[in-house]
């Protein structure tokens, strides 16, 4: 049984990552629904929590029904991180979560996210102030390093144990990489292997299919995977790779109908969290992933992209289950 502290996951669990303008209450109920053993949310700025930034308050939403879940923050000022660690844990989560491994300009450039990595130092003070001003459990998600020079993961996750965290996730990469190329799991698997970790270490990056995660899992040695992209606009991967796992077979690929009805939920949960005007605005994102790979689907996708009604865009997605009621034409 992998926990987090006292929180329990199963024996192998499938997370979904924190990702920005992604794993926001909408997503994460239909990912909840199709097998997602725990889930984070999008990360939050430690500034615009001790602000009151609106936006900022919004993220700290959970659900009962999205139990077990952490909140991730991120910041580069200690202080900063520490007060706005004790306002999420406020909200009741049941983890918190530390972004060290956001790799965007605009957040690493700053000394937060993956560019904390270029000040270990500071990033296990700033881990250990956090675990001390609250209860619950605390974890991290990271990268190797900064860049080809500085994969120092191995002992940055065994510092971070041993100031308090309860477990770690590592995403293959470093932040010089962002998302280009593969994944390298190798470093991963160190951490796993160092004999001082007795925390969970939780493996991410490049996991799309069954196939994938269940190499990865013999290979690598994780107690569980962490999928962000596999799952946008693809919720029922959880349960695709569980029902392989368990096996050694697919479920059948989702149907037209399927995910019609996926960014249906998706868009009536987008409405009720976020309001009509900025539900409809939202949605829109996510309408292309939800149906990549369908031929002929450009007139739907500028009907859903453009349309401000609900009751019309629930309409255009009666057309596109009509379209393809037959099955999916050659293109």
């Amino acid at each position: 049984m992998v926990r987090i502290g006292s929180v329990e996951l199963g024996e192998f669990p499938l997370l979904l990552a924190p990702m920005e303008d992604v794993s926001d209450p909408p997503f994460r109920t239909l990912c909840k629904k199709h097998g997602a053993d725990m889930m984070y949310t999008e990360f939050i700025s430690s500034e615009g929590l001790i602000r009151d930034a609106v936006k900022s308050r919004q993220k700290l939403d959970i659900y009962e029904k999205e139990r077990p879940i952490g909140i991730q923050i991120f910041g580069s000022e200690i202080d900063s991180m520490r007060r706005a660690a004790e306002i999420t844990a406020a909200s009741g989560p049941d983890v918190l979560d530390i972004n060290y491994g956001c790799p965007v300009k605009k957040v690493a450039c700053k000394g937060a996210g993956a560019g904390i990595l270029q000040d270990i130092p500071k990033m296990v003070s700033m881990t250990k102030e956090i675990v001390e001003a609250v209860d619950l459990p605390v974890t991290v998600k990271t990268r190797l390093g900064w860049d080809d020079n500085s994969k120092y993961i191995v002992e940055v996750a065994e510092r971070l144990q041993d100031v308090g965290i309860k477990a770690i996730s590592i995403h293959g990469r470093t932040r010089a990489q962002m998302y280009k190329g593969e994944a390298d799991w190798s470093l991963i698997r160190a951490v796993k292997e160092n004999p001082n970790m007795h925390i969970p270490v939780f493996g991410n990056g490049d996991i799309d299919t069954p196939e994938k995660a269940l190499a990865y899992r013999k290979e690598y040695g994780v107690d569980g995977i962490m999928i962000g992209r596999g799952s946008i606009g693809n919720p029922w991967i959880f349960d695709e790779i569980k029902h392989y796992f368990a096996t050694g077979e697919h479920l059948p690929s989702p149907t037209v109908s399927d995910r019609v009805e996926a960014a249906r939920a998706h868009l009536v949960h987008s409405l009720e969290w976020k309001g009509e005007r900025l539900g409809v605005v939202e949605m829109r994102r996510h309408y292309a992933n939800y149906f990549r790979g369908l031929p002929h689907f450009k007139q739907h996708r500028l009907v859903l992209v453009t349309e401000e009604e609900p009751a019309a865009l629930h309409a255009e997605l009666d057309k596109v289950a009509q379209t393809y009621a037959d099955g999916i034409p050659n293109a």
